[in-house]
Parts: C-alpha cells; structure tokens; sequence
C-alpha cells in the first residue's frame, strides 16, 4: 500500500473482500465497535442496526463511511486495525486490496455491487416484480418506515402502477444507499425470490444509454420541488386572474382609489374576486379579510331535499354541502399572491393592517417567483407598538417602539411529518389570553382553511404577545414573538435552518422520530437554540421514537422536560397552560433575542431574500440618515435647523390675527394701529427671508425632488421611521422627567410647565420640514410682492409644485399649522394651484372633514373608511389639519360626479397636553370652524353616546355658518357615536339627538340676533343636517384588552356602512349641487380663513326614626300592592282565556263585570284590613308615620281605580276581538264544511278505482279537489281600510270647536302620514307671545321653552304606552283607540300646571299631529298584520296539509290515532300550552326579583333612590347622572330592565320558571285525561268537546285546528287518551327547547305582564320632582298629597343657573328653603320670590332643611367631580363651588348617602 494512497482509495480497493472477511463476524459487534469510534451518529447506527442483511448492512456501513470525509476515513481504517485484535482471523488490510488486473478476471456474479447500483440496473424487473404486487411492498415498506406515511399515501392517489413503481424505485434511490438495502430486503419478504431474479440479471450489464436515462431522470426528479413550486405560483395566480400584476404590481395608490367595488359590500363568487376582497377588507381593517369563501347557490343535494319535504327522514340527511376545494383557494395561498403581486409600499400598509387585526404576519415568503425565500423586513417596518412589561406595572409606565428594532425572544414551532392535531390552532390557542380568543394563525378548522395549500408551503408566519401591565391577565410578562412554519421541516429546510439562527427555542411537532428524523436533526448539535418535541401520541411507533429521543438527547441537550405528549384525550387547555409554563421558564432564562431588523443577517448567510436589499430603498435610507442623523434632541433641532416655524412663525400669526381683530387698539387710532401691525409683520418676514436653508433642508429637498416616485416614497419613508424612533425616544425621556418632577416636586406645576412645554413641541416629523418649506416660500413671496425682491431672484418658486407632486402621490399635505392656529394662505393657495394645473384643471372634488375632540379615534376612523395613512398616536402629538387626495375611478366620475375625492384629518380638540397652553381654546375653536365651513360633510366624532360633548366647538361654529349661508354653502353634519354596540342605541338616544338639536337651534337663533338677522333660523336652515339619519353609532375599535385586542369587526362593517351613505349622499348632492373644483376650494380657503381671523369668541325625611317607620310602611304597601295586581292579573288572564273559548252564545251569558267588581272591592279591602291590621300590630314608631295613614288608604282606592280601568279594558278588548273574528269563524265553519264533504266523496272515487293509487298519484288528486274547492267556495277576504282616514276625521272633529284660526291650521296640515312623534320640534310660535314680554333673558327663554318640551315629552311616552298596549292585543284596530288617545292628549293639556305654561293652540295642533300621526303608522301595520293572519283562504291553508294526511291514511287504511294524538298535540295543545306560559312567566319573573337578593332595591321607594345612587358613585359616569338628572323616568325604566337582563343572564333561573309553570298545567292535562278515559265517550268529538270545557279557564284551544282533529276521526276516545299521554312528555320537552333557544330580551315582549313595568310602577311612584333640584319624590303610594325627597342635590343638576353669569347654581334646596335668597320660574312670571315662600309657588312640595352639615356630602361631591361635564352638558358654565367641597371624597359621599338613608 502506497503511502501516497488516500484512505477513500483504499477502503474502495479492499471493498469486495473486506466484505467477505467481515461477514465471519456478528454485524453487532462490528456496529458496535465503529460507534466507539463515533463515526456513526444516532440515526446511522439505529437504521443499521435495524437491517437484517448482513451482507447489505457491511455494504450500507461503508458507503456512510466513505460519505463522511477523510477524517473518517482514517478512523475506519484505525477502526479495522483494532478489530485485527479481537478477531485475528482477520488478515492486514493490505492483502484484501485488488489491482486492476484482479477487476479483469472477477465475473460480474462474484461481485460486491452496491445497492442502489442494483435497482439502478435491475430497473425493469423490479419494475415487473412490483406491478405484481405493489401494495403488498408498499404496506411492508410504510410498516418497516422506509417510507413514511406521507409518501404512502401519495403513492395511492397514483392510479397506474407502472407509474406508482417508477415513482418508488426513484424515491429509494433519493434516500440513499441505506434506504436501497432496506427495500431490497423488505422486497424480499413481500416478493419471494425477487432478490435472485435481480441478482441474475446482473450480468446482463446496462448500456451507456440506459445509464444516462436514469440518471437524467434522477436529476429531473431533484429539480422537482422548485418547478413544482413555479408551477404551482403560475396556476394560483391563473386562479386569482394576477398574470398581469406579476409585472405590473398592485400599487397602494392604485387600491385607495375610489371605485364601484370600493363601495359595495360583495361576497366573492369566483376565485378571481379573491385578491380584491382581502385588500379591500383588510385596508378597512375588516377581521374577515382572510376569508376566502365563494358566493354560492343552493346545492343540487340541497334542493333536491328542500323538493321532497322535511316529513320524511331518508339517506338524503347525509348529503352534506361542502365547500369545492377545487373552486376556492387557501387564504394563505391568496395572501403569498397578493404579496408577491404587490409593490413594497402595498405590502408595508397591508402588513400594518394586518397587525392592528392581530393576524400573524409573513416573515418569510416561500420561494415562488426565484428560488430563494424573502425576509419581509421593509413590510413591518411601519408597525409599532405599545405595551406595558410587568416592570412598569406599578409605576404604570409603558413601551413604544417599532416593531422590527424591538429584541425580544422568538418562540419557533415546526413540524416533522403529518399530524392529525392542527399546529396554527394549538398556536392560537396559546396567545390568546383568557376570554379574548383570537385565530392569530389561520388553520384548518376556520373558514376556508381546510383547502389545500398550493403554494404557501414554505411560508413563515410570525405574531407576536404584548403585555398589558395586568399581572392577573397577562400571559407573559415581556414580549415574546411566536414564529410558525407551516409545512414539513424536511422540505423546508432553508427556513428551519432560518429559525434555527434567530429562535431561542423550537418546538418541534412530530407523530413519531425515526431513523429518517434522526438523521435531519442530529445535524442540528452546533446549535445554541433550545429544542422542544410535541409528540402525537401513536402506540405503534413508541418504542422506535424513544430509542432514536434517547440518541439524540446528548445531541440537542434533551431533556424529559423538553419532550411533550399530546393525543386526542389530552386536555387542550391544560396543554396550552403547559407550554406558556414552558415558555414562561425560557424567558426567564438566559437566552439569545433578536431584532427583525437583525435578522436579515441570518438571512444573508443562508441566501435569504431581504424585501429591502435594493439600492432605491438603500439609497434613500442614506439619504434620509444624513438628515435625521443629526438629531439628537427635537426641540433643540427645531430651534436650530427649522427656525422659521418656531417663534417667528406663532408671532406672524398673531400679528395676522391682531390686525383684523385689533383687541390691543387701546387709545391709538385705527389706521395707525393697523400701520404699525403690517409693519411688524413686514419685519418678521424680512427676519425669515433672511434665514438661510440648513443642510438638513437641503438635503431634505433634495430627497422629495427626485424624478424617480419610487425613490422619493423610499425616502419619506425613511425619514418618517427615523424621526418616529427618535421622538418616541424623546418623548419617553421627558415622560420619565416630567412623572420624576411630579413626584418630587408635588403640586408645583410652573416648576414641570417647562417640560410639558417640551413635551408639547417634542413632535417631529415630515411635515415639520414641509412647513419649513412653505414658510420660506411664503416670506419670499411676500418680499417679491412687496418689491423688497425681484422675481428673477427667486429660489424658492419649485416648492409648490413639489408639495402638489407629493399630494398627488398619496401624501399629506398641512392644511393648518396647529403649533400657530395658522394657515399659511399663500403657500396653500400656490401649492393647489399647481395641483390645478398637473390635473389639467380636471379637479373637481369633494370635501370630507373629520372633527372631535382628542382619542376619539378620528384618524383611525379615515383611515378605515378609506385605507388611508393618517397618524394614529405613533407617539407624536402632532397638531393641525391634514388634507389628503383621494382619486376617483374613471368608471365611476360620471355617477359620483367629481374626479377626487380630499380627505380633511384634524387633530384632538381639547387634548390635555394643550389644555395648559396658551390660546389652546381659541386655537380648538378656529380649527372647529375652519373645517366645518370648508366641507361637503362633517363627520362629529365623539366617543360615547351622548351628544353634547362638542357643544363648546359647535357653539362658535354657528357663527361661521351664519356667514356662509349668506352665500349659499350648507355643509352636511354626519354625528357619529363611537364605543356603542347596543342595537338600540339610535333609539334609546332619541331624545339626546333631539336635545342636541334644540341645543344647536337655541345656538343659532343667539348667532342670529347678535349678527342681525331678524328672521327666525334653526340649526338646519344654515347646515344640512338630520338629527334622525344623521347619527351613527358605531362599536369600539377594539374586540378585547389592548395591546392584544383584535380590531372589532362590528367597528369596520359600520364604518362600511358609513362610507357607503356618504357616497350615497353625494352622488345625490351632485345632482343637486355640483362639487368644488380646487380654484373655488381656494377662495373658500381664503374667505374662510378671513372670517376667522377677524371672529372674536363670545357662550324628605329628615327624622330618622320617622324615615325607618316610614320605609317600614311603604315597603308593607309595596307587598300588599303587589299582591292585589298579581291577583287581578291572574283574574284577568283567566276571563281573557274563557271570552276566547266560548261560543257566540255562550258569549252573552258571561258575567265577568260583575266578577271584577267583586274582586276589585275584595282586593281593596283586603288592602285596609292588611293596613289596620299592621297599624295595629305595635310595630315601632307607627304613630310617627299614622299622619301618613291616609295617603295609603286613597293609594289603595287609587289602585282599586286603575286595575279597575286596565281589567275593564282587558277583558272588553278580548270580547271585542271575539266578537269582530265571529263572521270569520263562522264563514270559516262553512268552508271547512264544503272541504270535508269534498275530502269524503274524494276518498270514495279513489277507493273505487281498481287501480291502487301510489302517494304521488293520491297527492295529485287531493291537490286537483282542494283547487276546485277553493274555487267553487270563493273564500272572502277582508277589507283593508286605509287607517289614516279614521284618525283624521277623529281628529278634526275633536278641534272642530277650537275656533277658526286652529281649523284652518289643521286644514293646512299635511297628511298624517308625514307626521312621527320622532320629528316633533320645539318652536318659538308653541309659546303665546304675549308671555315672551315678561321673560327677561334667554335662559329664562330656554328654561321656559324646556318646560314646554319636557310637556311634550312626557305626554309623548304616554301615549306611546297606549299605542304599545293597543298594538299587544290580538283583535284588530278599533276606532275607538283614537278617541281614547285623543282624550289622554287633552286631559294633560288641561292640567293646571301645563295651563300655566301658556302654549299656543299651535303646540296642541303640531303635538295632536305628531302623536296621531305616529299612532297612524302603527295601527295602519296592526290593521294589515290582522288581516293577513285571519284571511279566511290563510287560515284554509293551513288546515290544508292535515286533511290531506287524513285522506291519505284512510285511503290507504292505516292506524292513524296516533298521528291523530300527535296533531291534536302539536296543533292544538302546543300552542296553548305556550300561551298559558307567556300569560304566567311574567308575574312568575316579578315574584322571583321581589325574592331575590336585589329584592330590597324594590321594597320601597327610598330604598330604590339608595341604591339607585349608590351604584351611579360606583360607576362614576357623569353621563349616567346626567340621565338620571335630566331624564329620571327613561333612566329609571332602562336601569330596571339591566337588572333583569343581569339577574336572567344565566337562562338557567329563567328555565326553571317557565319548567314549573309548564309542569302545573300539563299535570292538569294528564289529570283531566285520565278522568276522561274512563268516562265511557263514543265519539272522538264528544271526548275533545268535554276535555276544552274543562280547560277553558287555562287553555284557548284553536277551533280551526279541533275540526281538522275531529274530521273522520274514528278512533276510540280512550285509546285517543293514552295516545296523548305518551306524546305529552315529548311535547313537553319540545316547549321547554323553544323556550331555551329564545334570550331574555326576545321573551319579555311576548310575555301579557311585563315584568319590567310592574316593577317601575312599584318603585317609580307619582313621578313629580323637585321644583328647583328635580330630586324625584319618594313618597309611598300614589295618592299622598305631598311630595318629599330623602336628599335634595346643587340645583345646578336641575338645570338652574345665574342669570348674569350663566355659571350653574351651587344652592341646595334644602338650604335656600331657610335663607333670605330668592328665585324666579315662570310661575313667579320672573319675578323675584322669596325661597322661605316657596310653598305659596308649589304647595305640594315639603322641601326641609338638612338635618346635618354632611348630609348632602353625596352630591357636593358629585358636583364636585363632574363640575365641567353638567355645565357642558346643560349649556352653562361651571359653577364657582366652595373650598371646602373639594376636599369631600368618595368615601365620605357614601358615607353620608348611607346615613341620609338610614342604612348599615
């Protein structure tokens, strides 16, 4: 042996012999001596340990040793030396060496031929072998795992076998030498005898070309994956119909414009409607976005069902509707497509989006259009976020950053193989936190996700958690990233290699680790990362996944700790919970994190794409770090590179300001005045034209000049991340300051105002170098204009014509400068003019604004509602308004009419930040103002659902308004409400809508007067605005807690809707009123700003003792109350139930008039016995309350009179509908009558027929008589009266006596059609002019005029609870229930106290008008919905499928008495039964509240107030206490239905009642039953007859439905019996699931006694309040003849208010009551009266003074707290409260509530 000889040489020289020595030998010991050797990893040594050959386990062994290099090659040469010793049979390596002369004389039989050289040549016959049985060898290679399950089952989805056994034989050979001795081994087994038949051709050597054939086929095959891949790319975007945006990329600009699919709401119907609808729904941040489902029609199956009916139950019940998996495509698929087919500025907003949904985001890209995978840095490089680490928690800090510059661990997941448990789901699972699930990660149990991937194999998503500070809630409690592979590892290697660099840990999913995982992961022992197995428990493969678990333990330094088990009984919650632990305990750890931006050097080393690796972007971010690289700290930058916006500029505008305002004129006269203002203004200009560009400018203009659009995107890009990151830095720094110096330095606020100053002015970003720009333009300009500068100097001329490139392109452009309260007019004016001229004078536009004040979600409102990029809290308190351009499609211009569309962004009004600021009212006012005159639309954002928040902002609008509708403009006002979800939220805040209308109308008339105008104007006359369609209420942003929260997907689908009346609206307004183009859009700017600049901004018991003998007292009355309505309701349910079983005849001899006057006189006097009996019981201190003794008698005479009136009216309105439906009923008999004679001589036809009949045949038939009989009988229909006509005859005829001038308004009138209750308004005329004379001031005015309304008001909901009670009964609309309504009208009008109020007959002509007219709409449905339930044809029909079924089993002779049973069940008693539920469940309800533990809520009046009070100081809501305040009866009614709502929020209470009452009436049934089964009836009809006298004072059993029962019924009446008993048990199940499925809030309007009313009347009392305070009175019973209040509150919550000062009124009652002060209402005439007098005023009031100095502590504090909000809400100004209130707390304002109210 040569010296020179390299080891592989040798060891292939002594192969063939060596083999043959080494078979003397066990195969163990020579494995076992090369793994001491460590040439064989734990794989290797598994797999061949496995080979039963031993001569192909030798051949195996040294083909691994020569793959493994030299130095292994040396090692088993040392390795043979040493086994010379064990074995010395074994001779010197050199004598098994063969020269090639040995070659020439060895036969081709005697050779060693490896393997894989074997199957290479023995092709065909293994080809031969395998077609005879290849499932056989592929179960015994799937078995043995030379195959694995995947490659299993692929290979059975090939249909041929020529084809399967190519495949086969080409994977064997992929996998190596060892997996080659493998199959030829198990071949052997499965295939006797094939290893001697491919031995014996071995002689018959292949040919060259066989040779280079399948060697080509084997490099074909390797190439597969990635052209499989392009393949797969080129058929997805065939699908998606993107061929053309592979080249011509979807652009963001391209996608924000305005198109017809823009505006509707489409459901795709074919895969090319797909990529559309993800961007569209993702840019409006819809959650939906990744939905990939397909409009479809009703399937063939399905239809074919719905044909056949649902009685019979067949196979066809299988026949499930699947999604075509051929059709749709996954959503993984579309989004790789949409990314790929869009440009880096589309992927970066889209990306964005994503996030804000919580969608995980795509880190890496599969490789599709190159071979390698791209890292999607630049695309999440606009992503920030907020979070708050638990280190902060207490300090209650929090942290901002970018998301791609944050470092932070990477948590990994993968999978080896196929597994049945879904990776994304568990993923989801483990970051959602508790009760705020989200699907971060799609998987295969959403929507869509079970459709194959096609080309999204590959891809790598990542999502992230974020702390929220809340240890109890948090998950971790620092950030984590989550990193998701989706596909197989093995054919994904790049991208594990990828997670491999960059995770601190992986977990590794795997049904099982063999041989073949082995090998993959042992290459991973270099690696510093931690690694995790989540096994998918299966029993077969235990023993081979621990063997090759154990050999890799030392390789990744396993654990037990690092190997999970998960199966299919394994508790899903309890494994997530694991692996947060696990998690949990890697984080705490020491381990390696990494920055997105980091990883793009592991990306580079393994040949990974970087979305940002291009020298547009790179050369942009150089530029733009030369600018931003020289700031350091922004105030300071500002000051020294951006000169002319600071101080020169806030002085400039003040000069503007001063010289159209002249405030500081003092002595001096105007024109001098003005002179030395332009002077001054003249020499700040010449101060800036001075000025020289810095280099940052330079070089900031050299960025946005650049002809390339690609490149001037990069760059403000760039310059938009920098400055972001150094002024969240910044900011965070003062932050810290500023909190450090609060809490050093206490209350000294001018000692932090320098740093709060800082904080204000630390905002920098592009548009602070654009408004550099702008203010040398504009000093320029002025120099040149004032010949100061020749226009040939200029240098500063090509500004505005790069501003208007930039607008066009999408950008922002500063409309006014917010740090000033500034427009540059000049610069604004030039900059559109050049976008005129770029447009080709093609401009025209409109304008929407948005305005509210700060953290209203304004921005982000634009930026749903058109995909826009308008800042969002990025951590820069920027100020102003921003305008951007959105483009009009070509195809929609001509509808739409206007070719853009400009969006007006403003900043927060009233932002805290501001509020210490100088001017920063003024300034919130002016920028109000400003872009409510220069839209088409205002969008009012506010946060919450009452409307006066902005009334301060649309108090000075008005103003503007006034002025512009001298010339014509009326903007439209669009208000909309955001965080309310409730359904009735427009409705329940009709009354604040038209509260803030009054508000507005009350505005504009004040405007009006102070500009001169004489004409009466409202609100709308000068601005486009419907209080009733012009309120939005939309849900909160967030679905969840932040930072986690998903956006709600209820917020974008209304914010749709929005839109989509928006663009309604103005394709309506261009008809009407053609948009502006930009010339007239200036000279509305300039005028506009002009009037601005020159607007100057004007706007009882008190004993305790007594109040417990008292509470003690009400609360017995409350029971006694209560039990006579309960007793009366019962009564009257009953006698409703027996006038609609009885006959015409039976009818007249009811006596239940007399019944109720007995029960009436019974329950009164079961009230005075109770009340003397109580009297006389010595209870406590009765004989302080014995005064009040009387009051509960004429209280109980007082409700002996109302149940009197509602029982009455109950039971005529019951008989009246009884008697109205009997020429139905009758006519109804008769038609039956002719059917059933019809039905008989059908069936004698059919019987005499030889021919039998099938069900088709028998169907026909019946149908061809039931036509004719319907046509011969001519079923009557019922008339359909036109409602509207009654009612305005009523109506004329009650005013016809009211004199001329009333009669000829009501002639004037409008058909009642066009008049709602819901459209009623205040006006002046309501009020008799001779009234107005007196009232001195216009609050007296509005207080006089809110009386008026408040009237109106009132009797509205009266009547609107008549309406409701009419419209709950069955019968049809009566003439009657208008004059009823009528009179409850006039009888409030004639009320002394409404008398007093002086309307004019006009109020009552316009209230009758609205009143009826809303009673019109609702009778007129009533009268139709009855006429189209009792239509006798109808009411045929119904009956019509159970005569044919009658028919049918008689024909056919059937035994149908049990089907009889179960109609008379489910027809007859079902029915019944759920309407003896509804009548009970409702006093049932009010039992059960009125014994829960809220009970003492409701036991009296007093404690009602306690606790209604308590829990508005829990809430703290001003809004709540202003409704309480303002609106005591709604408040009152919606606080009482939320607490049964709460207390029936588990169903299972309600159940219980409504199972308890079902159980008492069906135990009756089955009783009578029982009874009647013995009692001997002949006839069916007979039997039914007897059983609905019985029942008739519980069950309406329907006539209708008895006759089909009886029809030809000839079953034995006992037998009939039992039959019903045994269905009884499963109609009674069948009720109780009907109920089950309903909710709370769909039951109670079913229900005859509202729980809720009964309730209110019990706590509600007499409804007065308080004259001064409007404290509701609290007195027991209805008919007490004072009034009192436990706790009178600041009269300011009542609305009063100085005369003088407009200041709220800090009084109490209860302490004027005994001072010298006094007061004026209209019924003083306005004239001063002494409080101590008030009595002589309000005679029914016992207003005492407080029996302590803490008494009234709860509402002192009140007023305290919400001084501001009441005096913002009720149009004043904050009262001037005493010091001493300030320094009351919560605690002591309960403190004193309990005391007041005499509670523990």
């Amino acid at each position: 042996m040569a010296s020179s000889e390299k080891p592989s040489d040798i060891i292939q020289k002594a192969r063939r012999k060596l083999t043959e020595a080494l078979l003397r030998i066990e195969p163990e010991v020579i494995l076992d001596v090369v793994d001491a050797h460590l040439l064989l990893d734990q794989s290797e040594y598994f797999s061949l340990s496995r080979m039963k050959d031993p001569h192909g386990l030798l051949q195996s062994l040294i083909d691994i040793v020569l793959r493994k290099g030299e130095a292994a090659h040396e090692q088993f040469l040392d390795c043979l030396g040493n086994l010379r010793h064990a074995f010395p049979s074994l001779r010197p390596l050199s004598e098994y060496l063969e020269t090639e002369e040995d070659w020439k004389t060895i036969s081709v039989d005697t050779l060693t031929i490896p393997a894989n050289e074997m199957i290479r040549k023995g092709r065909k016959q293994l080809i031969e072998i395998l077609e005879k049985d290849l499932d056989l060898v592929l179960d015994e290679l799937v078995s043995e795992s030379v195959i694995t399950e995947e490659e299993y089952e692929a290979f059975n989805k090939t249909e041929e076998n020529s084809k399967k056994s190519r495949k086969l034989l080409l994977l064997i050979q992929k996998k190596g030498e060892m997996a080659c001795c493998q199959f030829l081994e198990h071949l052997d087994i499965a295939c006797p005898g094939s290893n001697q038949v491919l031995h014996s051709s071995m002689h018959r050597c292949s040919s060259p070309e066989q040779k280079a054939e399948v060697q080509q086929e084997l490099e074909q095959e390797e190439k597969h994956p990635a052209k499989e891949r392009r393949k797969a790319f080129k058929d997805i975007l065939r699908k998606l119909k993107l061929q053309k945006k592979k080249s011509m990329k979807f652009s963001l600009q391209g996608v924000l414009e305005i198109s017809p699919g823009s505006l509707k709401e489409c459901i795709p119907s074919a895969t090319g409607d797909l990529p559309w609808h993800f961007l569209r729904k993702v840019l409006a941040l819809n959650v939906t976005a990744r939905s990939t489902s397909l409009e479809k029609g009703t399937s063939d199956c399905q239809r074919t069902r719905e044909e056949e009916g649902e009685n019979r139950i067949d196979e066809s019940i299988f026949c499930t509707v699947r999604m075509d998996e051929s059709v749709s495509v996954n959503p993984l698929d579309v989004l790789c497509a949409v990314l790929l087919c869009s440009d880096n500025f589309l992927q970066q907003e889209i990306l964005s989006k994503m996030s804000m949904c919580q969608f995980a985001l795509p880190l890496l890209l599969p490789p599709l259009e190159t071979s390698h995978c791209t890292l999607m840095l630049w695309a999440m490089r606009d992503i920030v976020k907020k979070w708050r680490p638990h280190s902060l928690a207490d300090s209650r800090g929090f942290r901002e950053d970018s998301l791609v510059l944050m470092s932070m661990p990477t948590i990994s997941f993968v999978r080896m193989g196929s597994l049945s448990l879904s990776k994304s789901k568990l993923l989801n699972e483990f970051l959602s936190p508790s009760q705020q699930h989200h699907d971060f990660f799609l998987h295969r149990d959403m929507e869509c996700g079970n459709i194959p991937r096609e080309i999204a194999d590959g891809l790598v998503e990542i999502a992230w958690y974020f702390p929220g500070g809340q240890k109890s809630l948090d998950l971790f409690p620092e950030p984590i990233a989550v990193a998701n592979l989706h596909g197989d590892v093995e054919s994904h290697w790049v991208q594990f290699s990828f997670l491999s660099e960059i995770s601190s840990a992986i977990f590794i999913f795997a049904e099982h680790i063999g041989e073949r995982e082995y090998a993959l992961l042992s290459s991973l022992k270099e690696s510093s990362t931690k690694y995790y197995f989540i096994l998918e428990y299966r029993s077969g493969k235990v023993g081979e996944t621990l063997t090759f678990l154990n050999k890799l333990a030392p390789v990744l330094n396993l654990s037990k700790s690092h190997i999970l088990a998960k199966d299919g009984t394994t508790n899903t919650a309890e494994f997530v919970e694991q692996l947060r632990i696990i998690t949990g305990r890697i984080t705490n750890s020491p381990l390696k994190t990494v920055t997105i931006q980091e990883m793009a050097t592991v990306a580079h080393e393994l040949t990974i794409q970087v979305d940002e690796d291009f020298r547009e972007c790179q050369d942009a971010r150089n530029c733009a770090v030369e600018i931003t690289g020289d700031v350091r700290d922004i105030a300071v930058y500002k000051q020294e590179m951006l000169k002319l916006q600071g101080d020169l500029w806030k002085n400039l505008a003040k000069v503007e300001k001063e010289l159209c305002r002249m405030e500081r004129q003092g002595e001096m006269p105007s024109e001098k005045y003005r002179s030395e203002q332009r002077d001054k203004l003249m020499a700040l200009r010449e101060q800036q034209n001075k000025c020289d560009l810095s280099i940052g400018l330079i070089n900031f203009i050299h960025g946005i000049k650049h002809s390339q659009s690609a490149k001037k995107h990069y760059f403000l890009k760039w310059m938009k991340f920098n400055l972001d990151h150094i002024a969240r830095a910044n900011l965070s720094k003062l932050r810290a300051e500023y909190k450090e110096k609060c809490k050093n330095l206490g209350g000294e606020v001018q000692k932090t105002a320098k740093i709060d100053q800082l904080i204000s002015s630390s905002s920098l970003g592009v548009e602070h170098f654009m408004r550099e720009l702008g203010q040398f333009y504009e000093a320029e300009c002025l120099m040149v204009r004032e010949g100061k500068l020749s226009k040939y100097g200029r240098q500063f001329a090509h500004f505005p014509s790069i501003a208007a490139d930039l607008m066009l392109e999408g950008f922002p452009l500063e409309l006014i400068d917010g740090d000033a309260s500034n427009i540059p007019l000049q610069w604004i004016t030039d900059v559109l003019t050049k976008l005129n001229n770029k447009l080709r004078r093609q401009s025209r536009m409109f304008v929407i604004t948005v305005l509210g004040v700060q953290s209203t979600g304004k921005s982000t409102l634009l930026n749903t509602m058109f995909g826009l990029q308008f800042a969002v809290s990025s951590g820069r308190c920027t100020r102003g308004a921003f305008m951007t351009l959105l483009k009009v499609q070509k195809n929609l211009i001509p509808e739409l009419g206007c070719d853009f569309i400009l969006v007006i962004d403003t900043e927060g009004l009233k932002a805290p930040e501001l509020a210490k600021l100088e001017d920063s009212y003024q300034h919130d006012n002016e920028l109000a103002t400003l872009v409510i005159g220069l839209s088409d639309v205002t969008i009012v954002n506010m946060s919450m659902e009452n409307a006066t928040e902005m009334k301060d902002i649309l108090q000075i609008v008005a103003h503007a308004f006034l002025r512009m509708e001298k010339i014509g403009q009326r903007p439209n006002c669009q208000f909309v409400h955001q965080n309310v979800s409730d359904v009735s939220a427009h409705d329940q805040n009709m009354r604040d809508r038209k509260h803030l209308l009054e508000q507005l109308n009350e505005m504009t008339q004040a405007a009006a007067k102070m500009e001169k105008i004489d004409r009466d104007i409202k609100f709308s006359d000068i601005m486009d605005y419907d209080p009733e369609i012009h309120n939005w209420y939309v849900p909160g942003l967030w679905h969840g807690v932040p930072p986690m929260a998903s956006v709600n997907r209820g917020y974008s689908e209304k914010v749709f809707e929005l839109k989509q009346y928006l663009f309604e609206f103005l394709k309506d307004r261009s008809v009407k009123k053609g948009p502006k183009d930009i010339p007239q859009f200036i000279e509305w700017i300039k005028s506009l700003w002009n009037a601005v600049k020159h607007e100057n901004f004007i706007f009882s018991f008190r004993n305790s003792l007594i109040a417990e003998a008292y509470n003690q007292l009400s609360t017995k009355y409350s029971e006694w109350d209560w039990g006579f309505r309960r007793e009366m309701h019962f009564w009257v349910s009953e006698q409703e139930t027996l006038i609609q079983n009885a006959s015409p005849e039976e009818l007249d001899g009811l006596n239940w008039q007399h019944e109720l006057q007995l029960k009436l006189l019974c329950g009164e006097q079961e009230i005075l016995e109770s009340l003397d009996k109580y009297f006389e019981s010595g209870a406590s201190n009765l004989h302080l309350v014995e005064k009040y003794r009387e009051d509960f008698v004429r209280s109980a005479n007082s409700l002996k009179r109302e149940l009197e009136s509602s029982s009455y009216n109950k039971c005529n309105d019951a008989l009246n509908i009884k008697k109205g439906r009997y020429k139905i009923d009758t006519l109804q008999m008769e038609y039956l009558e002719v059917i059933e004679g019809k039905v008989d001589r059908l069936l004698e036809e059919c019987r005499k027929d030889e021919r039998r009949l099938d069900d088709q045949e028998l169907k026909r038939e019946f149908e061809r008589m039931w036509r004719e009989t319907l046509s011969e009988i001519s079923p009557i229909h019922l008339e359909n009266r036109q409602v509207y006509l009654d009612i305005e005859w009523c109506l004329r005829k009650d005013l016809s006596h009211r004199g001329s001038s009333v009669n000829l308004k009501v002639q004037e009138a409008k058909s009642l059609l066009n008049y709602r209750m819901n459209t009623f308004q205040m006006k002046p005329e309501y009020i008799n002019s001779s009234l107005w004379h007196k009232v001195t001031c216009m609050f007296s005015k509005k207080e006089h005029s809110h009386k008026v309304q408040e009237v109106a008001n009132s009797l509205m909901s009266k009547c609107v609870l008549f309406i409701d009670e009419k419209v709950s009964s069955r019968g049809d609309y009566d003439e009657t229930y208008c004059v009823e309504l009528l009179h409850i009208i006039n009888q409030m009008l004639q009320q002394g106290e409404v008398q007093k109020l002086n309307t004019s007959p006009s109020f009552e002509v316009d209230l009758k008008l609205h009143i009826l007219g809303e009673a019109t709409h609702i009778f007129q449905e009533k009268h139709e919905n009855f006429i189209k339930e009792n239509d006798p044809q109808v009411r045929l029909e119904k009956l019509k499928p159970q005569y044919f079924s009658i028919f049918k089993n008689h024909y056919l002779e059937r035994d149908a008495q049990q089907n009889r049973a179960k109609d008379f069940c489910d027809q007859c008693l079902h029915p019944a039964l759920v309407d003896y539920v509804n009548k009970r469940l409702g006093i049932e309800i009010v039992d059960d509240l009125l014994n829960s533990t809220q009970s003492i809520g409701y036991a009296s009046r007093s404690f009602f107030q306690f606790t209604l009070l308590k829990e508005l100081l829990e809430e703290r809501d001003v809004n709540n206490y202003v409704r309480y305040n303002t609106s005591y009866e709604k408040f009152v009614k919606s606080w009482i239905m939320r607490q049964i709502l709460e207390h029936y929020a588990d169903k299972h209470y309600l159940k219980n009642l409504e199972k308890d009452i079902l159980l008492t009436i069906v135990k009756k049934i089955r009783k009578m039953l029982e009874i009647l089964k013995h009692r001997g009836f002949k006839k069916i009809s007979e039997f039914l007859e007897f059983f609905c006298k019985e029942m008739q004072k519980e069950l309406v059993i329907s006539k209708d439905s008895l006759v089909g029962i009886q029809f030809k019924n000839m079953t034995d009446p006992g037998q009939f019996s039992v039959c019903v008993e045994n269905v009884l048990p499963d109609l009674e199940k069948q009720i109780l699931s009907e109920f089950d499925v309903l909710s709370i809030e769909s039951k109670l309007p079913k229900l005859a006694v509202k729980p809720q009313d009964e309730i209110f009347k019990r706590v509600f009392g007499c409804g007065e309040q308080c004259p001064f305070c409007k404290a509701p009175c609290e007195a027991g019973g209805s008919a007490h003849m004072e009034h009192f209040a436990t706790v009178h509150r600041p009269e300011g919550l009542g609305r009063f208010q100085w005369i003088k000062t407009e200041k709220l009124v800090h009084e109490l009652c209860s302490t004027l009551v005994v001072s010298q002060c006094t007061f004026r209402t209209s019924k003083t005439e306005w004239k001063d009266h002494p409080f101590k007098d008030y009595r002589v005023f309000y005679p029914d009031w016992c207003i005492q003074p407080d029996p302590s100095i803490n008494a009234s502590d709860y509402w002192k504090f009140v007023f305290k707290k919400f001084n501001h909000e009441f005096a913002q809400q009720y149009g004043a100004k904050p009262a001037d409260l005493p010091e001493d209130w300030k320094n009351i707390t919560q605690e002591q304002a309960l403190e004193a509530l309990k005391e007041t109210y005499n509670m523990e």
